[in-house]
């Protein structure tokens, strides 16, 4: 219903307002999260088999690198990919970006460079979800790997979607606010917006409950588990794929310079 909507107000184009941004950000993180995890990995497993514990506490702390590293690019399209919409909330400012270098120019310019870190501690928070998300995937995916010698595309596809699935639900609460307060134009007590402090976080659950009973905190969870889902599985599918592709190449380099 919701995607009816906005395509008939704002035209076919507009599900897809401020794709580039996105995927521009999306790259840097994963680029970040992936790197940081496997390096940490390599340094501490050092070839033995790694356990749940272990992938857990790794994949906790290539996210809160990835947030820390990230988060300005999150802010800047979040509001990118808001600019324009029809809002029927009146304590929204709307936005005039040109693009993200400008986006990036008119924050620092009107709201100081701390305005780039909005959102920072739920998703300081939030890192639980790609932790718990790699926890249960390389969990599966070792318990899998007892019954059988190799995993199908359709495995992998499966177990990263379950893993997604699990890690989204458990921390969608977290999402609603951090997606609030990055966007940062709610006319809401100026003063206790910096950063989003935890008596902000706990401001905005709490408003969110009253307004909308405790499922209101699980609002809009189908769109984006169905987004999330999909996004997490093809992606886990297309990392085994050229992993086991770069290690074949890596492989017949060595051997044939041997």
């Amino acid at each position: 219903m919701v995607l009816l909507e906005i395509i008939k107000e704002e035209g076919l184009l507009a599900p897809y307002r401020g794709w580039f941004p996105v995927i521009s950000s999306l790259c840097c993180s994963n680029f970040v999260y992936f790197y940081t995890f496997n390096s940490l990995k390599a340094v501490w497993v050092k070839g033995q088999r790694s356990t749940t514990g272990k992938d857990l506490v790794i994949g906790f702390v290539a996210g809160v690198v990835n947030v820390l590293l990230t988060t300005p690019l999150w802010v800047v399209n979040t509001r990118l990919k808001l600019q324009g919409a029809k809002f029927r909330n009146e304590d929204i400012v709307p936005t005039n970006y040109k693009g993200i270098i400008d986006a990036f120019h008119q924050i620092i310019r009107d709201e100081g460079i701390l305005a780039l870190w909005n959102g920072t501690f739920p998703s300081l928070l939030l890192v639980f979800n790609p932790a718990i998300q790699f926890m249960f995937y390389e969990g599966l995916k070792r318990q899998l790997l007892k019954k059988r010698m190799k995993l199908s595309s359709l495995d992998v596809f499966i177990i990263g979607a379950v893993a997604k699935a699990i890690a989204t639900t458990v921390t969608y609460p977290m999402q609603t606010v951090q997606s609030i307060l990055r966007f940062g134009r709610h006319r809401l007590n100026p003063e206790n917006r910096r950063l989003g402090s935890l008596r902000n976080i706990l401001y905005l659950l709490h408003q969110r409950v009253r307004r909308f009973g405790i499922m209101g905190l699980y609002k809009g969870l189908e769109a984006k588990l169905l987004q999330t889902v999909l996004t997490a599985a093809l992606m886990f599918l297309v990392y085994e794929k050229l992993t086991a592709a770069t290690f074949t190449v890596m492989g017949l380099k060595s051997a044939h310079k041997h």
